[in-house]
């Protein structure tokens, strides 16, 4: 006579087997193994939205200067959740130091970008400085994520035609700003929130510092107002399309202005 065996009835169920019993006249039943339903299909993923016109879009680009630091991974937590993409400019030391962070930024799909590597006054460096601290930077980020800028920061702003021309040979844009709420002096975020609000148009780029949780916690209430508003948020790529200029100065979009029925464009 066959006996059901408990522990044969687990291992039929260890192999996704579903286990019913089948009847056998007077004797015992014995478990009748039937394959497991088949998994459901993987969705397919949503495709990705068209590319914005930024030159008649209300499009803003939120950068973030001198991360990565520990307070970087907050930051990006609320970016997942809020759906929004923006540019990091990097340090290359913390780059180096924190390349955990850098890949997370560059698999969530925001933009990298240089900042030197010690966040030094490059408009009063020589042009071997400039590039020093470039090329290490350019070198860091690579090494972290696989990803080599197209742009970047020179900090406190100052440039002159030396950085622009180390700037070009290495095949990076300037960007600069049209918006800084001063976070890094006044550390309070409802001033943070208050200042980038009353500052932003359309087409500008918004400075800020991953680097001060004072800035960190106003992002989700900067985001919240803005889209609110009608903003896109976007990349700096994104905002001034294929057009950037390797050593050249970048600091807003100009916006066009649609034209009206049989009005003649005096664009050149």
């Amino acid at each position: 006579m066959i006996q059901k065996s408990a522990a044969a009835v687990a291992v039929l169920a260890s192999f996704g087997w579903l286990s019913t019993l089948a009847p056998t006249g007077t004797g015992p039943s014995i478990p009748v193994a039937v394959p497991a339903p088949k998994p459901a299909p993987t969705p397919t993923p949503t495709p990705e939205p068209p590319p914005v016109d930024c030159a008649r879009a209300k499009c803003v680009a939120l950068t973030f200067d001198d991360g990565p630091m520990p307070g970087t991974g907050k930051l990006l937590d609320i970016l997942a959740q809020q759906r929004v993409k923006v540019t990091f400019f990097l340090i290359g030391r913390n780059a180096a130091t924190y390349p955990d962070l850098v890949r997370r930024e560059a698999a969530e799909g925001h933009e990298l970008a240089n900042h030197s590597w010690s966040h030094v006054d490059l408009g009063r460096a020589s042009s071997a400085k400039v590039e020093s601290e470039l090329s290490r930077t350019q070198d860091a980020i690579r090494k972290a994520s696989g990803v080599t800028p197209l742009l970047m920061r020179p900090p406190y702003g100052s440039t002159d035609t030396t950085v622009a021309g180390v700037a070009k040979r290495m095949k990076l844009a300037q960007v600069l700003w049209a918006v800084d709420p001063l976070d890094w002096q006044v550390r309070n975020t409802g001033t943070v929130e208050r200042r980038v609000l009353k500052g932003v148009r359309p087409g500008m780029i918004v400075l800020m510092h991953d680097i001060h949780s004072t800035t960190v916690k106003a992002v989700p209430r900067i985001i919240e107002r803005l889209r609110a508003d009608g903003y896109t948020f976007v990349t700096v790529s994104q905002l001034f399309g294929k057009s950037m200029t390797p050593g050249k100065e970048y600091t807003e979009l100009e916006q066009e202005t649609p034209e009206q029925p049989g009005q003649v464009s005096d664009r050149r």
